[in-house]
């Protein structure tokens, strides 16, 4: 599984509004230079987010897009769903009627494993925690997202 431009570049971007959480609006102009995103695409990502209701804008000379809850509260695997749709490694688990061999496949069970494994990680982390492990490591210094 490899994950899409429209993954990685949108949890590149809710990570700088997380950052930011309680200290203002970040502007898309703002977040495009930190991540090296271009403004165009970055707006389509903000919309994505926008319209699942993890991101609001605020108006104004001030104003750009903030988190609408804590980070502590938004899992990766919430992130991850809006940015890419369902987390399935094969369409037969959540489909079982797109796959004539289905009932019988010797290698759907690992399928469902490797999916399973997968949202248990995605699950269990939130912004905060990627935060939190940016700031350890970097105790001050610049770090990547």
């Amino acid at each position: 599984m490899k994950l899409s431009t429209r993954s990685r570049y949108g949890m590149r971007a809710i990570l700088e509004l997380a950052l930011e959480y309680g200290q203002g609006p970040l502007q898309i102009k703002t977040i495009a230079e930190r991540e090296g995103i271009s403004n165009k695409y970055l707006e389509q990502l903000i919309s994505i987010l926008k319209a699942s209701g993890l991101v609001r804008s605020i108006r104004g000379p001030k104003g750009g897009y903030v988190l609408t809850k804590p980070p502590h509260e938004i899992t990766i695997k919430e992130v991850f769903s809006i940015l890419e749709g369902p987390l399935s490694t094969v369409e037969c688990i959540e489909h079982p009627e797109s796959c004539e061999r289905c009932i019988d496949c010797l290698t759907r069970d690992i399928w469902i494993e490797m999916q399973q494994a997968m949202l248990k990680v995605l699950e269990s982390k939130t912004l905060a925690d990627l935060i939190q492990k940016a700031k350890k490591c970097n105790s001050g210094s610049n770090f990547q997202i």
